[in-house]
């Protein structure tokens, strides 16, 4: 579909096909290291990890208590044991349990062999060395078995796996140490306008703040990237070209914001047409239609345009899925739901839009979407106040306040 909006002569690509052209020109980097535990998170697995041991690597008691043998349990009736002695957490009950004898336990110490059984430390009474249990006291109860959660040998986690916080974890708990990770994705970044003035310089006349390069930096930190920061490239054709095909030798991705447009001095797409390849440059997108893709050498290269909520949804759209893929990271679909529309929402056929809102949910688990403010491309104060994108499909004309529509949440947003 054309855009009315704009003087296009023919159908924009739309952001699905977009998405597939990335995803088709896409390879995953190869290469991998190794890293020590501490230093892995957020780093992408290169290889299978398997566990060395079982976990829990014995059995132990899960509550504090008494552990016994079922043996010695009388159905029906209440009965006593000898204290025997007792096993503490990394202490373990040293002797051999005997029939008619019990131990004192606490949580996560070992059991010894004869032990089949714990009860809570409430529901006995104590007399000295004598442990009377209740009538109908449970069997089986209260017991963590060696490997319950992990058997040694298992697989822990598959390649590609982008390791957690949580996955640190298991990962130490099975006491490993260091994992072949794949190696970071290099990603070098520019902003390029004449227009742009670094942060601590007065501003004069026409000119405006260089914030898109604050913006990528915040969303390109990830474990999984090594980004280099190339600073600001005035509007000159022969240093824009020269400073892609140097970056070009030694990264994996080039992306800049601005000039990709259709001005006299936005010069991306020319530049990338003769000292490399274009695969597209614009989209049906709103924000972010001069976006373009395409290589320098073995380098991707992705055009953002100039205005820093385009830079945002534009990256957030289009370029993270490219580099997780990139990094090897499994794909995921951002969670999108079903929302009732408070505002009423303008809107053109012929681009999609991703309209910056405010998601809440009721008491009864409704969700409510309104807009965060005005929609302009440069207006950060309302994409700042946002926590969802509203999006509106290619033939939407607009939304009624009371209309469905669907909704998704803004990646690091609070909701």
């Amino acid at each position: 579909m054309i855009d009315l909006c704009s003087h296009e002569s023919s159908p924009l690509l739309s952001v699905d096909a977009a998405s597939a052209r990335i995803k088709a020109a896409i390879r995953p980097v190869s290469g991998s290291e190794k890293v020590v535990l501490k230093n892995a998170l957020g780093r992408v697995l290169s290889e299978p990890v398997y566990s060395p041991i079982n976990i829990p690597h014995e059995k132990n008691s899960a509550m504090d208590g008494y552990a016994l043998s079922s043996k010695d349990i009388k159905p029906g009736q209440s009965f006593t044991l000898d204290l025997a002695g007792t096993s503490w957490a990394g202490s373990p009950f040293s002797g051999q349990l005997q029939p008619g004898q019990c131990i004192r336990v606490f949580t996560g110490a070992v059991l010894p062999a004869q032990t089949d059984s714990v009860v809570m430390q409430e529901q006995v009474q104590v007399d000295g060395q004598i442990i009377l249990f209740q009538a109908n006291t449970p069997a089986h109860q209260h017991i963590r078995e060696a490997g319950e959660d992990i058997k040694q040998g298992s697989l822990l986690y598959s390649p590609s796996k982008k390791l957690t916080a949580i996955d640190i974890g298991l990962l130490a708990s099975a006491g490993i140490y260091e994992v072949a990770v794949k190696r970071p994705v290099k990603i070098a970044f520019f902003s390029t306008g004449d227009e742009l003035t670094a942060l601590g310089q007065p501003l004069q006349s026409g000119k405006i703040y260089d914030s898109n390069r604050y913006i990528l930096s915040g969303l390109l930190t990830d474990a999984a990237h090594n980004v280099t920061d190339m600073g600001v490239i005035p509007d000159n054709k022969q240093l824009l070209e020269n400073s892609f095909i140097e970056a070009a030798k030694n990264h994996d991705v080039i992306m800049t914001t601005g000039g990709a447009s259709v001005g006299d001095a936005d010069y991306i797409r020319e530049i990338l047409a003769r000292c490399g390849e274009v695969n597209f440059w614009k989209i049906a997108s709103k924000p972010g239609k001069p976006l373009a893709f395409g290589k320098i050498g073995s380098c991707y290269f992705f055009g953002l345009p100039g205005n820093p909520v385009s830079v945002i949804v534009t990256f957030q759209q289009m370029v993270a899925p490219a580099l997780k893929q990139l990094s090897d990271a499994p794909a995921a679909k951002p969670l999108r739901v079903t929302a009732t529309c408070t505002t009423a929402l303008k809107k053109a056929p012929g681009r999609q839009e991703f309209q910056r809102g405010i998601l809440t949910q009721d008491d009864n688990g409704e969700f409510f979407a309104a807009s965060s403010g005005k929609q302009g491309s440069n207006i950060l104060g309302a994409m700042s106040q946002a926590n969802c994108y509203i999006i509106l499909p290619i033939e939407s004309s607009g939304v009624q306040a009371g209309g469905k529509v669907n909704v998704e949440l803004i990646a690091g947003a609070d909701f």
